[in-house]
């Protein structure tokens, strides 16, 4: 079984949703003290959508998990482990919150 090192949760948004979904990314790094990447306004990567990449512990996991399923308030949340096999991590061992969006991994080789 691999080693999970961290998580990333993507919240998804478009320009409507922006403001909210900036506002629950300060809020879960201020509540959680998580790092928060940039807030992209065009997909990146394997993301079909504007999306910003919230980096959570793995003993965090649970909490932000919870809070985040209390919170995103529509927003799409697409999760997954980092264990260094990314078409893995974003294919099979994916954890949505809302509509399963789809995700271009033919990046991942």
């Amino acid at each position: 079984m691999s080693t999970i090192h961290s998580y990333h949760a993507h919240i998804y948004y478009d320009a409507s949703t922006l403001p909210q979904a900036r506002a629950l990314c300060e809020e879960a790094v201020r509540v959680f003290g998580l790092k928060m990447g940039r807030l992209h306004e065009r997909p990146v990567g394997p993301h079909p959508d504007w999306s910003c990449q919230l980096t959570v512990a793995v003993e965090d996991i649970g909490a932000v998990l919870g809070w985040l399923a209390l919170n995103r308030n529509g927003l799409v949340v697409f999760t997954h482990p980092e264990t260094g096999d990314e078409l893995a991590d974003h294919a099979n061992h994916a954890i949505w919150m809302g509509a399963v969006r789809p995700l271009d991994l033919s990046i991942f080789g």
